[in-house]
């Protein structure tokens, strides 16, 4: 494996501005938001790492994203606006940006990262997105980043949306929020084919159960229960 490494399969920084479309004119700025601290502790010409890059893209890309959920969703009240801009700034969805770019593949990693798999690790994707997009703020300012983030972000509109309208996630804010525990999911019985399994879930808060429901998997079936406990409780 130390005779493979050299990083020779990582793409340069000029090629992955030229394969997203990033007409980035500083590409020192690239090269640092996607070197690692673990390259930086191995290599003394490397000066800086993504970390500083990271905390101005996260300012940049709560502005950037907090302004397109407003834009995008006039009608949406500002308890949902909140989860919305949470839900895609979160380090998960940003890993999950990463990954759409590819960009892992650039990662500037140390040894010890790189060979246990760091340039798909979700800290280090979410974290170089964010740095990412700082490099790109200080070159380019604040409208490229706007028209860079703009696609990614209506992409994973629908997603987000699904989300934080689950009714497992409303449930236990509600039950959070009356301070009754966590709901409670429970099998109440199986039936059908091996193949065509049908489960009937309840769910119970502070031992009260609250909704009962059906689905071809555990899963949906617990979402059936959480949806019918809402409509139990007046909150649909």
């Amino acid at each position: 494996m130390t005779s493979n490494f050299n990083m020779r399969d990582v793409e340069s920084a000029s090629d992955l501005g030229r394969r997203l479309g990033l007409s980035i004119s500083n590409l020192s700025l690239l090269v640092r938001a996607l070197t690692h601290r673990s390259y930086v502790n191995e290599h003394s010409q490397a000066v800086e790492d993504n970390e500083r890059l990271e905390f101005l893209g996260d300012a940049v890309l709560d502005f950037i994203v907090g302004a397109w959920v407003y834009n995008r969703f006039p009608e949406m009240p500002e308890g949902d606006l909140t989860k919305m801009r949470s839900a895609l700034v979160r380090n998960e969805q940003l890993a999950k940006f990463a990954r759409t770019l590819n960009l892992g593949r650039a990662l500037r990693l140390g040894r010890g990262e790189f060979t246990s798999g760091g340039q798909d690790r979700d800290n280090l994707l979410g974290s170089a997105f964010e740095a990412l997009i700082g490099a790109l703020f200080l070159d380019s300012g604040l409208g490229a980043v706007d028209a860079f983030v703009n696609p990614i972000l209506e992409e994973a509109r629908e997603s987000v949306l699904n989300e934080i309208r689950d009714p497992k996630s409303q449930l236990q804010e509600w039950a959070q929020s009356k301070k009754l525990g966590a709901p409670r999911y429970h099998v109440v019985s199986t039936s059908g084919p091996d193949h065509a399994v049908i489960f009937e879930m309840e769910v119970a808060i502070a031992g009260v159960v609250k909704g009962i429901g059906t689905g071809s998997s555990k899963s949906s079936a617990e979402h059936a229960a959480a949806q019918e406990a809402l409509n139990n409780l007046g909150m649909i």
